[in-house]
């Protein structure tokens, strides 16, 4: 039986639907909650519940599990992501645990530039709860992802929310451009579940990402492009613009969060271009191919 957390976010959905598609028996863990969660539709999948520091709970909702995929994160909440105690702790307890209970597999998705010494909390988070998980003795598999796009994502419809309700024009990162690798959901969920059954993936990082690469003004062009909408794009020095969304954040929750863009364009997000069809023998679905769902709304 396959564990999930995180299943009910924008991945997680996805996968727990293709996963139980494909007959394998699945088990979601749900953070206990007054609201009620987005459970992926039409499919049928047994529920654990157990906060991520229950040790206790945490091996009842392990029991004959074999594998687990590891998606919860934080980022997408911008200046209020919970690093230390969703990102780090929750790898940490969850891959000890794991251990104890004699999973076989963990497989934990990561981000492209996961380093201890980066400046940025996202991504020394990530290398912290790699670290975590490598540490436990659980035998894992660690996917380090572009961004990932596809319907109901946090990234283009961020970027088509943010040009749909901004008025003015559209204040992004200026100084030298950095480059990022979307993937498409459908195409790192494929390489999820060729890595569950691939032992050359066992205790190793491995590496997911799309065929082209983009800067930020180009991925928000092509966006623009695909909604059809017209706005003049302004660059602005990096400190300035931090402030200006840390404001907007704080100031006016219900806008679209912006923050963590800036801290995932600072540097250059990417792998080999060939990367999937090498390691996979998967042909990549191209971005500039693939945002009709943009259009939708």
């Amino acid at each position: 039986m396959i564990l999930v957390t995180g299943g009910t976010g924008f991945i997680g959905r996805i996968l727990v639907s293709h996963l139980v598609t494909l007959g394998y028996p699945v088990r979601l863990l749900l953070n206990p909650s007054r609201s009620y969660p987005k459970l992926p539709r039409g499919v049928s999948v047994e529920v654990a519940i157990s906060s991520m520091n229950d040790e206790r709970n945490l091996r009842a909702s392990m029991k004959d599990i074999d594998t687990v995929i590891h998606l919860v994160g934080t980022e997408w909440k911008g200046i209020h992501a919970e690093y230390e105690e969703v990102d780090i702790r929750a790898a940490r307890m969850f891959s000890s645990v794991a251990k104890q209970m004699g999973v076989e597999r963990f497989i934990y998705l990561s981000h492209i530039g996961a380093e201890r010494a980066s400046a940025y909390n996202l991504f020394r988070a990530k290398a912290i709860a790699e670290a975590s998980i490598r540490e436990s003795g659980v035998p894992y598999t660690i996917i380090r992802s572009g961004i990932v796009y596809g319907e109901g994502d946090h990234f283009t419809t961020a970027l088509r929310d943010f040009a749909l309700k901004t008025r003015g024009p559209l204040l992004i990162p200026g100084g030298d451009p950095t480059l990022i690798q979307p993937i498409w959901v459908e195409d790192l969920i494929t390489a999820i579940m060729l890595c569950m059954d691939d032992e050359s993936t066992l205790n190793q990082t491995v590496y997911t990402g799309g065929i082209e690469t983009f800067t930020f003004r180009e991925c928000l062009e092509l966006v623009l492009e695909t909604i059809h909408k017209k706005k003049r794009i302004v660059s602005v020095q990096a400190n300035l613009l931090r402030s200006i969304y840390i404001a907007n954040e704080q100031w006016f929750p219900n806008r679209i969060p912006m923050y963590f863009w800036l801290d995932y364009m600072a540097e250059d997000r990417i792998a080999a271009l060939d990367i999937l069809p090498r390691e996979f023998g998967l042909m990549p679905t191209r971005m500039t191919q693939n945002l009709a769902y943009l259009r939708e709304k």
